[in-house]
């Protein structure tokens, strides 16, 4: 059953205030967004506190960037999510942040090792490097919506991380999942002597999830 058009503003004003409580993303910066259908998206609003966000907060968009809204200043990031939900058909949701130790694989373009822990391995699939762009800018969207059709998980070079899933739930899931194996990695290196899981225990996870 579709979710009514409230329904998607509340799970992604709910999702983006779980953002800035768990140290995921700044007042000021992050976005979500959702499909409501093929021709219309919601998506959170641009310079405004995503500490305190509300469902009458969020706006609508269309595919090809027209406001539906106009009284909502829309994300500055617009165009990079449209560019993903144009290339990724399967995508209904998109989760855009800056979690630090995640956000530091990006800016040191050091790869993210998902074979540490079943958990990543399983939801996060292998991360995508996304080369840097300005902030906003259409190469940016371009550059996000290349990667996307690559992984489910984009560092994003020099800037933060953006995850994406069948729904809210997965993408914000993803996002957060990301964030424990960057940690758990940096762990490990001060620990020393990493185990990662082997082909046959990845097999067995893959077969688990019946892929």
């Amino acid at each position: 059953m579709q979710n009514s058009k409230q329904q998607i503003k509340e799970q992604i004003a709910h999702y983006m205030r779980r953002l800035y409580e768990r140290q995921l993303t700044s007042c000021s910066s992050g976005n979500i967004s959702a499909r409501w259908d093929e021709a219309r998206i919601a998506i959170t609003p641009s310079q405004t506190d995503k500490g305190l966000l509300r469902a009458e907060d969020i706006g609508w968009v269309d595919m090809d960037g027209r406001s539906l809204d106009p009284s909502k200043k829309l994300s500055m990031e617009t165009e990079m999510h449209l560019a993903v939900y144009r290339v990724r058909p399967d995508v209904g949701a998109i989760v855009h942040a800056h979690p630090p130790y995640a956000t530091g694989f990006a800016v040191s373009q050091t790869p993210l090792d998902v074979a540490l822990t079943g958990e990543s391995f399983a939801v996060l699939g292998e991360p995508v490097l996304a080369p840097y762009a300005l902030m906003g800018s259409v190469t940016l969207a371009e550059n996000v919506a290349r990667a996307a059709q690559k992984g489910d998980v984009i560092l994003m070079e020099n800037h933060g991380v953006l995850t994406v899933g069948k729904d809210l739930y997965q993408a914000y899931d993803r996002m957060e999942i990301v964030e424990f194996a960057a940690r758990i990695q940096l762990i490990t290196k001060v620990l020393g002597d990493a185990r990662q899981l082997s082909e046959a225990e990845k097999q067995d996870i893959l077969k688990w999830m019946g892929r």
